[in-house]
């Protein structure tokens, strides 16, 4: 059986590490437009900003694909595939045929229609090439503008601040990190980085790039101007889902797939950034664009391509970043609107800390750690397993919360490693 997987990211690893399981025969080709041996992209911030070499970004060990006996076509991008024919064209004119396919295609930036984007150092902030590139752009002592304060934009600002660029963050909505962070909490994080210099603007967004043929500033739509250097786009990712465009493939915002990762057409599956897997707090479909989901949509479509039969139980969004002396940690559903959902926080300004918790029918299914993180796990496991919190409810903001509040059999299960249900 050949096996072909389009992307050569985290859900690569999690479906070739799952078929090799079982399955040391069947062919496994991977496809990818980059070069590189697969690495940890939520890294390139740090690479950007001079905290980690390129060596100490691979994700597997160097022996990963000879090792699982995996040939590798990179540098060549995927532009489509023939269903009926079982077969992926790519760009240079080959065509590559399957038993079973996997679309591990990622996500792609989010390009607002600005004028002037095709002037030189205007910049996009998902992928190696993309930091390599704003690397050797941005100097110390140069400025930058990142268009989007939301996770790609926050780390693009650390990055480049270690490389002492004068950063501006500008963000349409009323706070950095809104999709994770209510306003308390985007407060105390937007200080720390205003703290070391990094200015935020929020309200509004780029209306013009200024420049001939390089970026030298732009044009908000609140009628500010800004100087400089290097422009960064960073409102978002979309599901890159270009390559099943004209197929009878099921897309709605990403490519449809049911809980064993099989897409609408027999034989092909997605996982990752790409794919709308099963979200089990919202209890529907949708794109949940993080790593360790990633890894797991793509463990799970490895079993099943081979004939081993495991569901995608679901998962949540969950967000684990820092700033310097600021550590975050977000799960679930963190800024509800529904009047169905119970907050229970606290906010210390003299720590710079900050516990959030959302509660709906005594089950947690969110929360917000910002410099209190330590119990990260333990929430998390009451997300995951529905537990009824009613026991310990009134001493969750405790600083000293933890296994001993918990009630003797929750407790038992717990230290046991066991799911309670």
């Amino acid at each position: 059986m050949r096996i072909v997987i389009i992307g050569n990211s985290v859900a690569m690893v999690g479906a070739v590490e799952a078929i090799r399981k079982y399955d040391t025969s069947s062919e496994i080709i991977v496809i990818s437009d980059e070069t590189y041996h697969v690495y940890s992209r939520p890294l390139i911030s740090y690479y950007l900003g001079n905290l980690v070499s390129e060596d100490k970004m691979i994700y597997r060990e160097k022996d990963f694909y000879r090792k699982n006996k995996v040939e590798t076509v990179f540098g060549i991008k995927a532009i489509s595939i023939d269903e009926r024919k079982k077969e992926v064209h790519l760009e240079n004119g080959d065509s590559i045929s399957f038993d079973k396919l996997l679309i591990a295609t990622g996500g792609k930036p989010i390009i607002p229609p600005v004028e002037g984007l095709n002037k030189i150092n205007v910049h996009t902030f998902i992928k190696m090439d993309d930091a390599k590139k704003l690397k050797g752009a941005a100097k110390p002592g140069s400025k930058a503008v990142i268009v989007g304060g939301g996770l790609i934009g926050f780390k693009a600002a650390e990055g480049l601040h270690h490389l002492g660029v004068d950063v501006t963050i500008v963000e349409l909505a009323d706070r950095i990190l809104s999709t994770i962070l209510d306003a308390k909490g985007a407060s105390l994080v937007s200080q720390s980085l205003q703290n070391d210099g990094i200015k935020i603007i929020t309200g509004t967004t780029v209306d013009k790039i200024i420049g001939n043929e390089y970026v030298k500033g732009v044009l908000l739509k609140n009628g500010q101007e800004l100087e400089a250097d290097n422009l960064v786009i960073a409102i978002g990712v979309v599901p890159n889902v270009d390559v099943v465009r004209n197929t009878s493939i099921s897309i709605n915002r990403g490519i449809l797939v049911d809980n064993t990762m099989k897409t609408s057409v027999e034989d092909v599956y997605a996982a990752g950034d790409v794919a709308e897997g099963y979200d089990m707090l919202v209890e529907s479909n949708r794109v949940v664009p993080i790593w360790p989901n990633a890894y797991m949509q793509g463990e799970i479509a490895g079993f099943n391509m081979i004939g081993i039969n495991k569901n995608f139980k679901g998962i949540f969004p969950m967000n684990s970043i820092g700033y310097k002396n600021t550590n975050m940690i977000t799960a679930g559903i963190t800024n509800p609107q529904q009047e169905e959902f119970e907050i229970i926080s606290k906010i210390d300004h003299n720590r710079r800390s900050y516990k959030k918790f959302v509660v709906k029918e005594n089950r947690l299914v969110g929360f917000i750690l910002i410099n209190d993180i330590d119990r990260a796990g333990l929430f998390t496991g009451f997300i995951k397993n529905e537990t009824d919190i009613t026991p310990f409810k009134k001493y969750i903001l405790n600083d000293d919360f933890g296994f001993i509040y918990l009630p003797k059999e929750l407790r038992r299960a717990k230290m046991l490693d066991l799911e309670v249900v």
